[in-house]
């Protein structure tokens, strides 16, 4: 018994964005006025979210997210939060201007030194 090949993301992709289209324009052409819409409308909002999901896999392979194999949690490379490193959530919020932002992080990285403020 041979397998089938397994369609990659982006088909799948692109087969539930027409299917979405073409449920949303029965639903503006037919216009029903009862159950059968609201079950045409929630199928169409399932698949443009199956149509989402798919697209975010095409974008990230399965090679990339596989190849981890220790249980710690994945190392986030956004530059602006990883120097505010000990800032906790409530800090931040406190802090909602960018020159309060900046000050923090001037003090952190002359933590040793002498300040002149």
């Amino acid at each position: 018994m041979t397998r089938f090949p397994r369609p990659d993301a982006l088909a799948g992709a692109v087969v539930a964005s027409v299917a979405a289209l073409a449920l949303l324009v029965t639903l503006a052409w037919w216009r029903p006025s009862n159950t059968l819409a609201v079950v045409l409308a929630l199928l169409c909002v399932l698949l443009v979210m199956v149509a989402g999901v798919l697209v975010t896999e095409a974008r990230q392979p399965r090679g990339e997210a596989g190849g981890r194999t220790d249980d710690s949690p994945a190392e986030w490379t956004t530059p602006g939060i990883a120097s505010l490193g000990g800032v906790d959530a409530d800090t931040l919020a406190a802090l909602d201007s960018r020159s309060a932002l900046r000050a923090v992080q001037e003090r952190r990285r002359h933590v040793g030194g002498v300040s002149d403020r």
